[in-house]
């Protein structure tokens, strides 16, 4: 089993509990646009990864399935507010929450998520006991302010700065540390293990292989942008470039452009996303193409994707022998191998 495979075998209880704590009901409106996100279902992976861990380390699916529901159910609402923010027009495949029923009923559907996800992890520390529930609801607790955070520094390069003179790699690898690595990869596999009763030094373990997950996780998503069937992705392609958000694509094509192409690439990035025309997007396009911006962004990607693996493997003596050990090396690739 990988895991891909992993995931779809958990998918539903997930699922599920989620709409038990979000159910159908009076004012019935709300609650349909509340769960529309919910009941389109992304790609589960963060929840996956609880669950994944915390079965490593010998607890029970049941054991993790609320902190893998209110995992899930942060992305659910989430979403809703980085569409907003963005603007975007698309979300797993159809229209985006505040773009069919308005900003003011989407903004209603991500708090009442968010209300429900607390819910969640008040509920579990009932069912785990006072230690081992507040010692996760804290690492959620730090999870979740670290990925405001870095969408905070985002927003104020895509809303106020919009110049990638002022701009480097590592303002984009401090924006991906907070909103995908923390998020996406090593806090999901910190609270499994919190749910196993595991200790600090492996949650530093798990840290080591997911900053380095994380990283591979983000560029490759970035690249998809780019790139990817917008079928499979859910997303309408070059979304980050109409956003003027900072990628190691564009970063690279800058530092490789001429000044001329310099001074236009930066009068098209200080412009809102539905004032950029499709003319001005191509023109980007063609200057990623011709300085190999998705090339080199892949290489960093598979560079960071092997170092997950890597540390895997030396901390192979540490990480128990189980029929989950493959399943977690499969993890590592699958962040950044896909297609969606």
């Amino acid at each position: 089993m990988d895991f891909l495979e992993y995931i779809e075998l958990h998918r539903k209880q997930v699922y599920d509990k989620i709409c038990e704590y979000i159910p159908l009901k009076e004012p019935i409106g709300h609650y349909k646009i509340t769960r529309e996100y919910i009941d389109r279902q992304g790609s589960y992976r963060r929840p996956g990864l609880v669950m994944l861990m915390a079965q490593l380390y010998g607890a029970k699916p049941e054991d993790a399935l609320l902190p893998a529901a209110a995992q899930q159910l942060s992305e659910d609402w989430i979403l809703i507010q980085d569409d907003i923010e963005d603007d975007s027009e698309l979300r797993r495949g159809f229209p985006a929450l505040h773009k069919k029923y308005g900003i003011v009923h989407a903004i209603d559907a991500s708090d009442t998520g968010q209300i429900a996800m607390w819910r969640m992890l008040k509920d579990y520390i009932i069912q785990a006991g006072v230690e081992k529930g507040n010692r996760l609801y804290e690492k959620f607790y730090d999870m979740m302010s670290y990925t405001v955070d870095g969408q905070y520094i985002e927003n104020t390069f895509i809303q106020d700065t919009k110049d990638l003179s002022k701009a480097n790699e590592s303002l984009y690898f401090r924006i991906a540390d907070s909103k995908t690595c923390f998020y996406t990869v090593y806090g999901p596999m910190q609270l499994g293990a919190i749910v196993a009763g595991q200790g600090e030094e492996t949650l530093e373990l798990l840290k080591k292989v997911g900053e380095n997950a994380g990283i591979a996780f983000q560029i490759t998503d970035d690249i998809l942008d780019m790139t990817a069937d917008e079928k499979k992705f859910g997303k309408k392609n070059f979304g980050d470039l109409y956003e003027g958000k900072l990628t190691l694509i564009i970063l690279h094509a800058y530092e490789s452009a001429t000044p001329e192409e310099k001074a236009k690439i930066d009068e098209i990035y200080r412009k809102k996303r539905a004032d950029k025309t499709k003319e001005e997007i191509d023109y980007l396009r063609e200057i990623i193409e011709k300085y190999d911006g998705i090339g080199y962004a892949r290489s960093v990607a598979e560079k960071y994707g092997e170092k997950a693996n890597e540390l895997v493997k030396q901390y192979a003596n540490t990480i128990p022998k189980n029929e989950y050990t493959d399943i977690i090396i499969s993890a590592m690739q699958k962040l950044y191998k896909r297609d969606k």
